[in-house]
């Protein structure tokens, strides 16, 4: 009972590191900050951070796992779903987001897309976000086979139908937190569904 309790704590304490870590780097950005910013964002000791954590390396390579994650784990999809119901929902949520109780979904974005810059001079950190982008672009060409096999779709290249779909939500997220652009999203959306969809979706 006791070793239950501790790994319970110890969870809650790296998820409170985490959303630490969130507000500090929202702040001071990934060049400038410093552990002692994510201790000054919780009522742990700065301690515990380097307890759980080998150094600010360490810390933020755990921190965009847990992004991930987040992210990844998000998106709502019935078992009952239909191909076309579920390929939507994935689209919305790449686009879109869920919500969250403390920062929304496009100020996460803009913490992902601060350590998404800076992972072109980064190895492991690069790995990790290929390792996302190939399990966003794979559920997208899932439901595609999927859809296909059931005939709600028109027998297209899956593979190259879910690389156009998940480039065209990369680029739209990136415009619209590089550039400024709020109506990017939404824009992308429609041409998705324009000039994309409504050519995968059979008898429509």
């Amino acid at each position: 009972m006791s070793d239950s309790r501790e790994t319970v704590s110890s969870k809650d304490t790296e998820e409170v590191i985490m959303e630490a870590t969130f507000r500090a780097l929202s702040k001071h950005g990934y060049t400038d900050l410093r552990m002692r910013d994510i201790g000054e964002e919780m009522d742990l000791t700065r301690q515990v951070i380097h307890y759980h954590f080998d150094g600010k390396y360490d810390l933020l390579s755990s921190f965009l796992e847990y992004v991930i994650d987040q992210y990844e784990g998000s998106v709502e999809v019935d078992a009952d779903d239909d191909p076309r119901s579920e390929l939507d929902a994935r689209i919305d949520q790449c686009l879109f987001g869920p919500e969250f109780e403390e920062f929304s979904h496009w100020e996460r974005m803009k913490v992902y897309h601060e350590l998404y810059t800076h992972a072109q001079n980064d190895g492991d950190h690069r790995e990790i976000f290929n390792e996302h982008y190939d399990r966003v672009r794979g559920s997208i060409i899932e439901v595609v086979e999927d859809g296909i096999e059931t005939g709600e779709f028109e027998p297209v290249d899956a593979e190259r139908m879910g690389q156009l779909i998940t480039d065209v939500i990369h680029a739209a997220r990136g415009r619209r937190m590089a550039l400024g652009h709020e109506d990017a999203p939404a824009e992308a959306r429609k041409a998705i569904d324009q000039f994309v969809l409504d050519s995968l979706y059979a008898d429509d």
